[in-house]
């Protein structure tokens, strides 16, 4: 049985000439009636592809035809075929953002990366932080937090100074943003069942906004981050460029 493929590639000239290409090469399909997805460009595109694809279930190939590419494998127009035969497959759950915002609407998105709360304002944040509704921090002054998956570790929680997880470790990472009281806090590392809650202290003068990947909320007041365990998405790397080993590179760069 032939495998039906489906490209799809950001909108940048590098991705576009690649799609291109390899639609020169292979077989071409809709999404809808296709085995894999193989996306072009790069990691941006890939978390965009994976959110538009959630509900389909098909596994999803990225090359990078963008800039960083950490969740994309390298770009080759050649056994394309025998390269997603081969790939090893890694699932993962996104977390489920559930919002109240100042107005008392509910919001819900999902990211696969982090959840992230930021100051709207030249104002600093004063956030409460509970877990499992116990509340571990009464309040922390900051420009913000966030809650990120092992998949997003190496993202925007790396850049604020958390903790790369491996897959696996069964791990969310907790991380504050530019902390002002308590200073010294560096976040922490929770169980993936865990349940985060942020209650914005002082949200009508403190005005916060909530970020689930490409998706934001202002003028949030509480927001509820949990993993969805009822989505599963999948991602498929070449065996010498795993994902779990592209973890445990980052962790000795220098």
């Amino acid at each position: 049985m032939t495998m039906k493929i489906a490209f799809t590639a950001a909108k940048q000239a590098p991705a576009q000439k690649a799609m291109k290409s390899l639609k020169g090469r292979y077989k071409h399909v809709t999404a809808s009636r296709a085995d894999v997805i193989v996306a072009l460009g790069g990691d941006g595109f890939m978390l965009r592809t994976l959110h538009q694809h959630m509900k389909h279930g098909v596994p999803i190939y990225g090359m990078n035809r963008g800039s960083v590419g950490f969740l994309m494998n390298e770009y080759s127009t050649s056994g394309l075929l025998k390269r997603i035969d081969k790939a090893q497959s890694i699932a993962v759950n996104p977390l489920i953002m559930k919002i109240t915002d100042c107005s008392g609407r509910k919001h819900k998105a999902l990211a696969i990366n982090e959840v992230s709360l930021l100051r709207q304002t030249r104002l600093a944040a004063k956030l409460r932080i509970k877990v499992d509704g116990v509340v571990r921090m009464p309040e922390m002054i900051c420009d913000g937090a966030l809650v990120a998956t092992p998949s997003g570790s190496t993202a925007y929680n790396l850049s604020a100074h958390g903790p790369i997880i491996p897959l696996g470790a069964g791990l969310l990472a907790l991380t504050p943003i530019s902390p002002f009281r308590p200073r010294q806090w560096r976040g922490a590392l929770l169980p993936h069942d865990a349940t985060v809650t942020f209650d914005v202290i002082d949200a009508q003068e403190r005005r916060v906004s909530a970020v689930a990947d490409n998706t934001e909320i202002r003028n949030v007041k509480k927001v509820s981050i949990s993993e969805d365990r009822s989505t599963s998405l999948t991602m498929l790397f070449d065996p010498e460029h795993n994902f779990e080993e592209r973890i445990l590179k980052e962790q000795f760069v220098f």
